[in-house]
């Protein structure tokens, strides 16, 4: 697997203009934004997508506009908020909150074009045909699940080499993503010799449930799975982890930049930047069939330094390349 670890002001009124004159205002090119979660949580991922859409000259609100739907964590909302964007005609779909979205948005529409972010396989999900030609109306960016989830578990392996029983937080309403990280955690984990205790979040009163559960089994050390949910929880589950001092990874570096242990994981804003800029091009008449899905190969391995110290861990574990 490849790394980085590193107007013209004009007298008068608008109202005074003919009717005709204003009917024939061109009207901006749309993408439909289609999203789980709530426009707070995603709000630096949004900016970052729209830095993309400027490097193809796209500037909202100047030369494109953008509709939003937000699911609001409410995942079996996708479904009729994509057939909406669907029915809009909108010149494309991007739609970056994992496989829900992604299938969502497939099932709308067979002809408008989409854009995903995913982690996992977009040709074993039937999205597209291959990574190099996606042949249909869907491409987007892609991640390699399988080798993040096995070196985020060795890495916790390497600073906590006493850990033996290893918590994973997953949602169980991601169905598709939480399956396949499973499977490869639990993988990795028996290659390993460490135990894996599942623990099932899908809204925050059940993310205190999960570390009470922690604390009570005495568990070594926590995965928590990457998924849309428990994104944009960072900083709740930064704050359990201090209080239970439990060593944790996360795929995302606001994790540990918030005082959570350790993140290991796509730069997530540089993939939202990839979509807005796939999503320029679609606009500027780019075919989706036609454009490859990105598979992501800049990773940042991200350690806090004082979390480590308070937990009697080495902060720099062996370097891995």
């Amino acid at each position: 697997m490849r790394r980085r670890h590193f107007i013209t002001l004009l007298g008068g009124s608008a109202a005074t203009w003919p009717l005709a004159a204003r009917a024939q205002q061109p009207l901006l090119p749309t993408i439909g934004y289609l999203d789980s979660r709530s426009p707070d949580e995603v709000a630096s991922r949004l900016r970052a997508f729209r830095q993309g859409l400027k490097e193809t000259g796209h500037v909202e609100g100047e030369n494109v506009a953008i509709l939003y739907r937000f699911a609001e964590d409410r995942i079996e909302r996708l479904p009729e908020l994509a057939a909406d964007l669907a029915r809009r005609q909108v010149a494309v779909i991007a739609a970056p909150a994992g496989a829900p979205a992604a299938l969502a948005a497939k099932a709308a529409t067979t002809t408008v074009p989409v854009l995903f972010i995913l982690a996992e396989d977009p040709v074993g999900l039937g999205l597209v045909s291959s990574l190099a030609r996606p042949g249909g109306n869907m491409t987007g960016i892609n991640f390699l699940s399988a080798e993040l989830t096995a070196k985020r578990l060795e890495l916790v392996r390497e600073l906590v080499p006493r850990a033996a029983r290893v918590a994973a937080l997953v949602n169980p309403a991601d169905a598709t993503r939480t399956e396949g990280t499973l499977r490869d955690l639990q993988t990795a984990a028996r290659t390993m010799g460490l135990e894996i205790r599942v623990l099932n979040a899908n809204t925050s009163d059940e993310i205190d449930a999960a570390f009470a559960t922690i604390g009570r089994e005495r568990l070594d050390a926590l995965f928590v799975a990457a998924t849309p949910f428990l994104h944009v929880r960072v900083v709740q589950l930064a704050q359990l982890t201090a209080f239970h001092r439990l060593p944790s990874t996360h795929d995302l570096r606001e994790y540990a930049e918030v005082g959570g242990l350790m993140s290991y994981g796509t730069n997530i804003s540089d993939a939202y930047r990839q979509m807005g800029a796939y999503a320029g091009r679609i606009i500027k008449s780019a075919k989706t069939a036609e454009l490859p899905v990105i598979q992501s190969s800049k990773f940042e391995l991200v350690i806090n330094a004082r979390t480590a110290r308070m937990l009697g861990l080495r902060a720099c574990p062996p370097k891995y390349g």
